[in-house]
């Protein structure tokens, strides 16, 4: 079973409205409607079994009405084969009992995005929620490297990245965008072999850009064929994870890009399957 480790869905409400303001932002263009319903066609005609959905908190006030959404719907969403995270955000207050509840309710990690949060990754705020929730055993996927959309500032460099890791010492950290997006000679000489996940979602082209909207410096940015075959051996393909970053790449172009990539029969099943599977407790 292919498992996408990192997808994102809107409620039917604003779903087109986030879509276009998201895309506008990026450059970008987008491969589903944005619902759960939408990721659910991709998946199929995809060949795809499984997909983690990870939730964005804009602000502090949005945790506990995400979380409360993610936990009404969790098993109704996974039994047709969406597993979604919970959301976090650095400044809320009560973040201990919101990761305990995620935690009790099944929920098996949660999404930090440094950028959309505006809080280096480093930030105490982070590094205490990160501890946490590695004592409750839930896996933390973060936006690593430069945002698309919001280029001005690395919210969660390569270096941030090491502090964390030697200080908390995260159980279960997964670094979005193989470990850096657009950091990646950074990524390769520094962050390889560090005890942390790293995930494939948008990381490689083919990007389709938004024709409507003037393209930034990053909107076409994608790491190389051969500098990602470099850096998940480096790192251990044990801890590398095929992801899309749906709706803004197309599941099935990518399961074929990394059918074809040049990944070993060996690499592969780990890369599309076992390593998240573990990371999942499946």
């Amino acid at each position: 079973m292919i498992i996408d480790f990192h997808t994102h869905t809107f409620p039917a409400s604003i779903a087109e409205r986030a879509l276009y303001s998201l895309s506008r932002n990026s450059g970008t263009a987008y491969h589903t409607d944005g619902t759960s319903a939408g990721l659910l066609s991709s998946m199929e005609k995809s060949g795809i079994g499984l997909s983690v959905n990870l939730p964005v908190a804009t602000s502090p006030k949005q945790v506990s009405s995400l979380n409360s959404r993610i936990a009404e719907s969790f098993d109704e969403l996974k039994a047709k084969g969406i597993i979604s995270f919970g959301a976090m955000h650095p400044d809320c207050e009560n973040y201990r009992k919101e990761l305990k509840r995620l935690a009790d309710r099944g929920v098996p990690g949660i999404k930090l995005h440094p950028a959309y949060q505006n809080t280096d990754f480093s930030d105490i705020r982070n590094m205490r929620i990160l501890d946490y929730a590695s004592e409750l055993g839930l896996t933390v996927t973060i936006h690593a490297g430069i945002d698309i959309g919001l280029f001005d500032r690395n919210y969660a460099s390569v270096s941030s990245i090491l502090r964390v890791v030697k200080e908390v010492q995260p159980a279960k950290l997964v670094l979005a965008h193989m470990g850096g997006w657009d950091c990646w000679n950074e990524v390769e000489s520094d962050l390889t072999g560090a005890p942390v996940f790293m995930d494939a979602s948008f990381s490689i082209g083919p990007v389709t850009l938004n024709p409507e909207v003037e393209q930034n410096p990053y909107s076409s940015v994608v790491l190389s064929d051969e500098q990602f075959l470099r850096i998940a051996r480096k790192h251990g393909m044990s801890r590398i994870l095929f992801a899309t970053d749906s709706p803004w790449q197309d599941q099935g172009i990518y399961v074929e890009r990394f059918r074809n990539i040049g990944l070993t029969d060996r690499e592969q099943e780990m890369f599309f399957s076992e390593n998240a599977a573990g990371l999942l407790g499946m």
